[in-house]
């Protein structure tokens, strides 16, 4: 969702492109994944060209309207053909959304596929303790003293931290004339790509993020999370505090690093096989 360009200006350059492609190539449907400007533009084309819609990861909700994220989601929703709903929990959301036709599927999630598949080859990629942090979000970084306050946070930790800093974070930092040098205790990297963000998650001691998806990958590969969230569209990873919610007393980060895990509900997101269960119905109802 990242990008120079305000929200309004991607979304319309995307709805103008992918109507281009969809007259050109008179698609039997337009498959949309999750939550990003991309998904609210194909979701819009094709209720608009009458093009059965797909949502893989449909039914998620925040209940946070000020995030772009939960409009883009509410409209797929509203306008898909077929939904995919990673979890019982998202089900149901859409049944109290009065969305309650029978081609809505529970197959697990494809983002546990590519956990399962990228995470037994994964090797450590530093030898100390650290947990492993990524924060992107703009109520934790478009304020000079919030985000000064999570860096000297983080700092204050009793394990290195490393970093994996967006460029949102960049910008604001270097708007802001935060210097990292300030911080000796975080490890400041680049974006990671995926493999790499696993295998950091895999071989930490905890996540420490404000991202959607990683909260998600962190339960999938048994890693103790904490969000830098108020809310979270995975309620299922608050379950025996392998996720925690923190915000506005960040001082509970380190209270929350003490506490030890409970319970694992195992194949919450399925067995890894969700592809293959989307891909047959998809056949199967188109």
């Amino acid at each position: 969702m990242g990008g120079s360009k305000p929200q309004g200006e991607q979304t319309g350059i995307m709805l103008t492109e992918i109507e281009k492609v969809c007259m050109a190539e008179k698609p039997d449907a337009l498959l949309v994944y999750g939550d990003t400007n991309s998904t609210l533009a194909g979701a819009l084309v094709a209720a608009k060209m009458h093009i059965p819609q797909i949502h893989i990861e449909a039914g998620l909700r925040s209940f946070n309207r000020d995030m772009p994220e939960e409009i883009n989601r509410i409209v797929a929703d509203e306008f898909a053909h077929m939904l995919f709903c990673p979890t019982d929990n998202a089900i149901e959301n859409l049944r109290k959304e009065g969305i309650t036709h029978d081609r809505i599927f529970r197959c697990g999630d494809v983002m546990c596929d590519m956990v399962k598949i990228i995470e037994p080859k994964s090797m450590p990629l530093v030898d100390y303790p650290y947990y492993f942090v990524t924060i992107h979000r703009p109520y934790n970084t478009d304020d000079l003293e919030r985000l000064t306050a999570i860096l000297t946070e983080l700092n204050a930790l009793d394990k290195k931290v490393i970093f994996s800093i967006h460029p949102r974070t960049v910008s604001r930092m270097e708007q802001y004339g935060i210097s990292t040098a300030g911080f000796s205790n975080i490890v400041f990297i680049a974006p990671q790509s995926y493999a790499e963000s696993i295998s950091y998650q895999k071989y930490s001691d905890c996540v420490i993020t404000d991202s959607g998806g990683i909260q998600k990958e962190a339960y999938i590969l048994r890693k103790k999370c904490i969000t830098l969230r108020s809310e979270t569209e995975w309620t299922e990873t608050l379950h025996g505090g392998w996720n925690t919610l923190v915000f506005e007393d960040l001082k509970q980060i380190r209270v929350v690093l003490a506490q030890r895990t409970g319970a694992y509900i195992d194949e919450v997101y399925g067995k890894g096989n969700a592809a293959e269960e989307i891909t047959d119905l998809i056949l199967k109802y188109i």
